[in-house]
């Protein structure tokens, strides 16, 4: 039993750092889902001003 408490508080830390790196890995996930949106809605954009500007009839 006495082995229990001394392996406790380890288990304990290691708990704590699976989660953080977890919630950490996460966000970065997420951040560079954002990122990737942000990206292709830019690009649909500035294709969509490159097409206004050429003017109908034209071939870009």
């Amino acid at each position: 039993m006495e082995y229990l408490w001394v392996l406790a508080p380890s288990a304990g830390v290691g708990l704590i750092f699976y989660f953080a790196m977890k919630a950490v890995f996460n966000a970065d996930r997420k951040e560079r889902e954002a990122l990737a949106a942000a990206e292709r809605e830019s690009d649909l954009r500035s294709r969509a001003n490159r097409n206004d500007e050429a003017g109908p009839g034209s071939q870009v």
